[in-house]
């Protein structure tokens, strides 16, 4: 049942420090998609929902910032993968909550985005992840602020998938079903021409 009380406030990292392989090295979140950059599509969708809108990125700082109140980088060099930005997400986060998107979904609806927050509100003391059919979506997740520490004890210990730690931490699951064209990770250029307008419309 979908409660009528305010959520509370939540900050929003979006993913855009990756290296870009799928994409022979550029930068995955500058690319176009309907005219825009992918990092265009996902501000318009998460501006309205926080007044903490964190982007992690480690090039092209200037195209980036003004789709974010703040700019993370990883700490380490040579793009150590998605955990790193998360984790400096975490500690830039100025709300309890982080809700986390990577660029490459611009599929993603309010109303999604709306469960998600709604979900991880029955269990705030969990991270919340999507589960697509049978397979978690860690980079689609809520984590609350303060398990940081976790987060960083896993990463000193030689961890770097989200999804292990998260599901060692007792995650919760929204589901979502196997197809949902939602979820669509364009994160190829196959995908993005398959997904632009002129494919769409035949």
């Amino acid at each position: 049942m979908t409660s009528n009380s305010p959520l509370p406030p939540c900050s929003i990292l979006l993913l855009a420090g990756g290296r870009g392989q799928r994409m022979g090295g550029q930068d995955k979140g500058l690319l176009k998609w309907h005219g825009e950059p992918l990092i265009a599509h996902l501000h318009r969708k998460t501006r309205g929902l926080s007044d903490d809108l964190i982007i992690s990125c480690n090039r092209n700082l200037d195209m980036y910032a003004p789709y974010a109140d703040q700019l993370v980088h990883d700490d380490e060099g040579d793009f150590p993968g998605p955990l790193a930005g998360i984790r400096a997400g975490l500690k830039a986060a100025r709300h309890a909550h982080l809700l986390v998107l990577p660029c490459d979904v611009p599929r993603i609806s309010a109303a999604l985005l709306q469960s998600m927050r709604e979900t991880a509100n029955q269990h705030p003391d969990k991270p919340l992840m999507l589960r697509q059919g049978e397979h978690w979506e860690p980079l689609l997740c809520i984590i609350p602020i303060a398990l940081c520490a976790a987060f960083d004890s896993a990463w000193n210990d030689g961890e770097r998938s989200p999804g292990r730690i998260m599901r060692k931490l007792g995650a919760s699951a929204l589901q979502c079903a196997e197809n949902d064209p939602r979820l669509a990770n364009l994160n190829t250029p196959e995908l993005l021409s398959a997904h632009s307008p002129e494919s769409e419309r035949l």
